[in-house]
């Protein structure tokens, strides 16, 4: 067989194996839905400062 190539009869009539044993994974069982805050006692400019300093950190690499 060249690069490509296959057989036509290994794809037909493909079926699944279903376990029914299996359960189905639920991606919303551990949503939140509250609030969150924090305190802080730094500035919003100095948080601005350090997040200007670390964007220019990633450029210097």
């Amino acid at each position: 067989m060249g690069f490509g190539s296959y057989d036509e009869s290994e794809q037909k009539e493909q079926t699944a194996d279903d376990d029914e044993d299996v359960e189905a994974v639920n991606v919303h069982e551990n949503d939140h839905h509250g609030e969150m805050s924090f305190e802080s006692d730094v500035s919003t400019d100095e948080l601005v400062d350090q997040l200007g300093a670390m964007k220019d950190d990633e450029d210097d690499e």
